[in-house]
């Protein structure tokens, strides 16, 4: 197949949609697929490009990495505000639409497949024009609860229930909807919100999780440590969805408690000055390491008892599960999970590490104050790694997803 993906995300980034798809994409062109990617320059997370590489600057068509074609479109530099960040969205899905047209109208070798990814949400609608234009199949990916989040998140400001501000959560809403009714196949990363999709009346869903290569991420032996002690680490996005600061103030609850705990925090995001504050602010035991290299990432897991997994108690969360939890429970770390709904239930069934309700410092404090005094509790084994290997291994999602583009163009 030549498979073409319509994505604002992807590789020299890194991030969750770009770790998703270069594992696909490698695996999608070893089983002897092409791929052909359109995608802006990399410039996630700050919303700034920088010095670009030639090869990354718009309107270059390069070899990927794993063999794939990256043709890289139009975007705008943007800050964190949601306006910014969806006009950038919106002119790198338009310049997707024109030069895929650009490039496979009137040709013998369009692609056989669209596959269409959010974030950003102008993808959807830009792929779907590509792949009716081309008169091909299309493939919608959600990869978190949208266009739900839209309203539980606040993201568009205070009073988004009322006037235009609802208005608009209801069109969005209502569009999104209407979209993933009509693509051939939509794609999500969790059962629970496929079960959503089919009932709004989407007429194919298919899951396939976002995952973690289990061969490549070798299990860590226990943590070792003094009794009433404590190393937490929290490794991934600093944002408003993760609501760490309930975290913080836990943290700072079990050092006032007499307990020699550590929270790491590593990553970046929008919250990260305000966690930094409230740390300080506080005086709790908190590490804030910034961003690291992929190859740095094992060393921190390895350093931790017990690693913290956090989103918000927004409703649509319960059919979200963060990606990280694949990896944590992959390399045979203790989870914290500060969860609720699909992504607690896994925590559950896999026995691997203690779940608390979101958004709750109390509730978190208890758990690593038991901890603390019982460490052989943070001893998992294997127990979370076999869970991934039979469910979220990124070998067994490739090949489920091209056994359902292939079911496609057939």
């Amino acid at each position: 197949m030549h498979v073409l993906l319509v994505t604002h995300h992807y590789a020299p980034e890194t991030g969750a949609p770009q770790r998703r798809w270069s594992a696909f994409v490698r695996r999608f062109v070893d089983a002897g697929h092409r791929v052909t990617v359109l995608a802006p320059p990399p410039h996630y997370p700050s919303g700034r490009a920088g010095d670009l590489a030639p090869h990354d600057r718009v309107g270059t068509v390069t070899r990927g990495q794993h063999g794939e074609t990256v043709v890289r479109v139009r975007f705008r530099t943007h800050d964190h505000r949601l306006v910014s960040r969806s006009v950038d969205q919106a002119v790198a899905a338009t310049d997707s639409l024109v030069r895929a047209v650009a490039r496979y109208a009137g040709r013998r070798d369009r692609p056989d497949v669209v596959i269409a990814t959010a974030p950003g949400l102008p993808s959807i609608p830009a792929g779907m024009a590509v792949a009716r234009l081309l008169r091909r199949p299309v493939v919608v990916e959600m990869r978190d609860a949208w266009p739900d989040l839209i309203g539980s998140s606040g993201m568009l400001g205070p009073g988004h229930g009322r006037g235009r501000r609802a208005l608009a959560t209801t069109a969005a809403h209502r569009a999104m909807t209407h979209l993933q009714r009509r693509a051939d196949a939509v794609v999500t990363t969790t059962v629970s919100f496929a079960e959503v999709l089919r009932e709004r009346g989407a007429r194919r869903v298919e899951v396939v999780r976002n995952g973690t290569s289990v061969a490549h991420l070798d299990p860590l032996p226990p943590a070792v440590g003094p009794a009433g002690s404590l190393r937490v680490l929290y490794l991934g996005t600093l944002g408003r969805s993760q609501g760490l600061a309930a975290a913080v103030k836990a943290a700072d609850v079990v050092r006032e408690r007499g307990v020699d705990l550590v929270m790491r925090v590593v990553g970046t995001g929008a919250d990260e000055a305000y966690l930094y504050d409230t740390a300080r602010r506080l005086g709790a035991p908190v590490q804030f390491v910034g961003r690291v290299p992929q190859g740095d990432v094992r060393a921190h897991y390895a350093w931790a008892d017990t690693s913290l997994v956090s989103l918000r108690d927004w409703g649509p969360f319960e059919w979200t599960v963060p990606s990280k939890l694949y990896e944590a429970l992959a390399v045979g770390r203790h989870v914290t999970a500060s969860i609720a709904g699909e992504a607690a239930r896994i925590v559950t069934e896999s026995d691997a590490g203690d779940v608390v309700a979101p958004q709750d410092p109390a509730a978190l404090a208890d758990l690593w104050t038991r901890l603390a005094e019982d460490r052989a509790r943070l001893d998992v084994g294997l127990r979370g790694r076999r869970w991934v290997l039979d469910n979220a291994d990124h070998d067994r999602l490739a090949a489920h997803y091209l056994e359902l583009l292939g079911g496609l163009t057939t």
